[in-house]
C-alpha cells in the first residue's frame, strides 16, 4: 500500500480541516454570476453520484468554475495555473470534495505538470509540518491506477495539538494534454479513508476528461 511518512507541520493556510470547513460553505454560496466553463469544449467533470458514497447524505455540486479555487487546496494549490477549472462538492455533514482540471498546451507540458503535482503530494506531509509546529502529518501512497496515461493516489492525515483530526485523499490523473486532480476529505484518520471508492471515482474522472 505504499510507504507511510510521519512528520511535523507548520502554518499551512489550508489544512484538511480548514478545507473541509471552507469548501462546503463556499460551494453552497456560489453566486449565480460565478464564471463557469462552457460545457461544450471542456473536459467533463464528475457528477455528485460518482463520488465515494456517503452513508447518510447525498452529494451536492457547484458549477464548473473557471480559474483557481479560493482557498487553494493544500499540497497542490501552489502549482495550479490560472487556466485551471474546478468544481466543488459537499455533503450535509463533514465530507467534501473537489475536482481541478487543467488543459495543457501540449502533451509534454501536461506530463511535466502531472509530475510536479506528484512531487508536491509526495512531500506534502513534510511541508505541512515545516510550516506549522502544531500539526502532525502522516501520508501514504496508494499506488498507480491503470487509466488513460495513469493516475496516482495519495492519502494525507493531519492532527493538531488542539484536537482536530482530518483525512484527505488526492489523485493526479492525465489523459493526453489534460491533467485532473481529485480531492476528498473529512474528519477522521486513515481508517475512515474510502480508498477503494476514491480509486473508482478517480478512474471515472480521468475517463470523463474527453
Amino acid at each position: 500500500m505504499g510507504e507511510t511518512m510521519k512528520i511535523r507541520n507548520r502554518g499551512i493556510r489550508t489544512t484538511v480541516a480548514a478545507l473541509a470547513a471552507v469548501a462546503g460553505v463556499a460551494a453552497a454560496a456560489v453566486p449565480a454570476v460565478a464564471a463557469t466553463a462552457p460545457a461544450s469544449d471542456t473536459p467533463r467533470f464528475l457528477e455528485p453520484t460518482e463520488l465515494p458514497p456517503h452513508p447518510t447524505s447525498p452529494w451536492y455540486a457547484g458549477p464548473v468554475a473557471a480559474g483557481q479555487p479560493d482557498p487553494l487546496p493544500m499540497c497542490v494549490g501552489d502549482a495550479l495555473p490560472s487556466i485551471t477549472t474546478h468544481r466543488e462538492y459537499w455533503t450535509e455533514y463533514d465530507t467534501n470534495a473537489q475536482q481541478l482540471t487543467v488543459e495543457g498546451r501540449s502533451e509534454q507540458w501536461a506530463k511535466d505538470f502531472a509530475a510536479l503535482l506528484r512531487k508536491d503530494l509526495a512531500g506534502c506531509a513534510k511541508k505541512l509540518m515545516q510550516q506549522d509546529p502544531d500539526i502532525t502529518a502522516t501520508q501514504k501512497y496508494y499506488g498507480k491506477l491503470n487509466v488513460e496515461e495513469g493516475a496516482d493516489v495519495y492519502g494525507i492525515h493531519t492532527a493538531s495539538t488542539w484536537g482536530s483530526s482530518d483525512i484527505g485523499l488526492f489523485s493526479v490523473g492525465r489523459d493526453g494534454a489534460t491533467v485532473t486532480i481529485v480531492r476528498w476529505s473529512q474528519m477522521g484518520d486513515f481508517q475512515h479513508a474510502q480508498v477503494a471508492d476514491f480509486k473508482a471515482t478517480t478512474v471515472t474522472a480521468v475517463n470523463k476528461l474527453y
